[in-house]
Parts: C-alpha cells; structure tokens; sequence
C-alpha cells in the first residue's frame, strides 16, 4: 500500500510558501506516494499548477482556526502515515488537530521566518503574541523543519525548542524550468538597450523589504555614475517610494513595475540584482537572481543572506539601512572587472535537494519506498 503524506496550508495563494509546498506536493506524487494537497480554503494562484494526481481536499473555511475542525475529520478519515504544514498558524492548527483526532501519525511542521524578528516588528497584538503561541505548541510536533539555519537557531535559542527537533532544509528554489523562464524575450529597453546599468530589486512593497534603503542608495550612486532601478512588486508602499524617488530628483530613472508572473527575465537582463531587506527567513527572490547570473549585493539581514552567499563569497554583504554602505556595495559592484559564479552557488539550493530533505524528515525510512525518479517541474 502506498504511503499517504499530507500537506496543510492555509491556501496556495502566491506567496513563497505557498509555491514551496505544491512543489513538494507534486514531486512527492509524481514519486509514487498518495499525497492529500489539505488547504483550509481552495483558492490562489497556484491551484491550477497542482497535479492531477494529488488530491486536493477543500476544508472550504474563512480563517485557519475555523479549519480544525475540518482538519481532524480529515485525518480520522484518511489517516495521513505523515504530515508537513506551513506558516505559523497553520502549523499550531496541524498541532491541535492532531491531538483531538487521536490518530497516530507523524506531524513535521515548516517556519519560514525569525519569529523573535518578526515578533519585534510586527504591527499587530495578534503577530506580537505568535512568537508565545509557537512556543507552547511547536514542541508538541515530532519535527521542525526550518528555511535557514539562522531560522532553526532563533527557534533554540530565542523559543527554547530542542536542537535535536530542528532542522534547516533550505527552499526548493532553483529548477529547470525557472532557468528556461529567464531565457523568455524581455520587451523593456532599459534592459535591451542598456546604456545605462540596471539594478533590480524584487519583492512587496512593504516594511521588511525596505525599499526606501534601496531608492537613497541608488540616487547617491548617480552621484557618481549613472544608474537606473527597477523594484517588480506590488504593495501598500507604492506611493511613499514613488514620492522619495521625486524627492530624490530620480523619477526619472526609478520604476516600480509591479508584479511579473515571470521575473526570471528581468534577473538575467540586469546589472545588479539588490535585495535591501530589514528580515528574511531565506530570500528566495535572492537565490531566483543568482540562478539567473545575476551578479548581487545584500544586506546581512536575519536571517539567510550571509548563509547563501557564504558570508560574502557570492556577493557583497552591507548592514540593514545604511543607504552610504549600500551605495558603495552597488558602485564597486557594477564596476567590478569580474563577479563569483553565482549560478553554481544557486544549484544548492536546488528542488531536487529539497525534495529529498524535507522526505528525510516526514518519512525516515522512505528510501526503500520511493518509485520513481523526480520529473521536472513548473511551479511558480
């Protein structure tokens, strides 16, 4: 009989997350495993890029506290051999539901973030107390799989949770199709043309990605060479950053492009790919711009960027809002006469890699069970 692995998640909306675990979704069934694609809600973009052969099972709830009950049903019905959740609440949900099914099976839950960083910065009462709420339930589950070892080493030391519970498999980021999405034509003469160098950051327009860091920077940079910025993302932030780069007197040279279904392009057209974050819990847009060749710069931000780019090795390292550290990094950047093969660096942080690490953990002694060898994938 083939062994059936469950994967919960609030829904598959466009997040990181999200694209994560229908990556893994699939691969485990195209591998042989029954695999249950569990979403308190069924909706979001990447719906209709799960396979055909995972099961989709709609717990058709507004909230994922609302989803628990559903979720134990689920389980006494269908009694998953493991279970991987992801985000913070739904996680604690996956923790709960399987104390009042009273269904033996192993539970391995995912945080992506630094909760002591996201707790300290977060807007609301609800995202301050998440911080206590992961620590009273995230010992309750058989594992933890985090996205760093940054991540994994604030869950010991900042939420007290055993060393020998956690463990770092990094995203599974880089595969065939996202390289063969870069090659696609890109119709943006600031990238075809370009006479002028482009940097290029990527991400929501919001707090932790700090934007307005980048914006100053650049504009200091045209102090001395002449440049130009693209940030590809949407977001609460767009005017207040259209605003600065006015008040800069860099209009003119920055563009807030919005969302690209495919960024891939644009990584590989650029001069400099920048990621100016306040926090992370491992940046894939990052690792997205170096599979792409895209030489970069990064703040040594918590946590990810130092661990994927070797302390320095791949790219440069600056603090988090120095816009003077950060405009020096992307000058001698843009000016330097060679950069590090980061497309070999990249590969580490391959889907294959992942997909077998996260399988380490749900399924121990999964080798001996697995049918078939990974196809390519197309996720995201």
């Amino acid at each position: 009989m083939k062994e059936r692995l469950a994967i919960f998640v609030p829904s598959v909306s466009g997040g990181g997350a999200e694209r994560v675990m229908v990556i893994l979704a699939n691969s485990y069934s195209a591998m042989g495993y029954e695999v249950d694609l569990v979403l308190a809600k069924a909706e979001g973009a990447y719906l209709d890029q799960v396979s055909k052969s995972v099961n989709v099972i709609d717990l058709n709830a507004s909230r994922v506290l609302l989803s628990i009950r559903g979720l134990v049903r689920y389980i006494r019905e269908f009694r998953p051999d493991a279970m991987l959740s992801a985000l913070a609440h739904a996680n604690i949900a996956a923790i709960i539901a399987r104390r009042f099914s009273g269904v033996p099976f192993r539970l391995v839950v995912s945080e992506r973030a630094n909760l002591s960083v996201s707790a300290s910065n977060a807007g609301t009462l609800r995202a301050r107390l998440m911080k206590r709420f992961v620590a009273l339930a995230y010992p309750s589950a058989d594992h933890v799989i985090t996205v760093s070892q940054g991540v994994a080493e604030d869950l010991v030391t900042g939420l007290g949770l055993s060393p020998e519970q956690v463990t770092a498999v990094y995203n599974p980021v880089v595969d065939d199709a996202l390289i063969e999405k870069s090659h696609f034509p890109l119709e943006d003469d600031w990238f075809t043309g370009k006479t002028i160098p482009v940097v290029l950051g990527a991400g929501r327009l919001a707090p932790q990605k700090d934007f307005a860091t980048l914006i100053q920077a650049v504009a200091l940079v045209q102090k001395e060479m002449p440049v130009r910025l693209v940030i590809l993302g949407e977001g609460g932030l767009e005017a207040e950053l259209s605003a600065l780069a006015k008040e800069l007197g860099i209009e003119n040279d920055v563009r807030l492009a919005g969302f690209k279904e495919n960024p891939f392009p644009y990584m590989r057209a650029a001069s400099l790919f920048v990621l100016s974050s306040a926090w992370e819990g491992l940046p894939g847009a990052l690792i997205q711009a170096m599979a792409c060749g895209a030489p970069v710069v990064s703040t040594d931000c918590p946590d990810g960027p130092s661990e994927i780019l070797e302390q320095g090795r791949w790219g440069r390292l600056v603090p988090i809002g120095n816009a003077e550290l950060l405009a020096a990094a992307i000058q001698k950047t843009l000016t330097d006469a060679s950069h590090p093969d980061v497309e070999c660096r990249a590969q580490d942080f391959s889907v294959d890699k992942a997909v077998e690490g996260y399988l380490d953990i749900l399924l121990p002694n999964h080798s001996a069970n697995v049918v078939n060898t990974l196809p390519s994938r197309e996720v995201g």
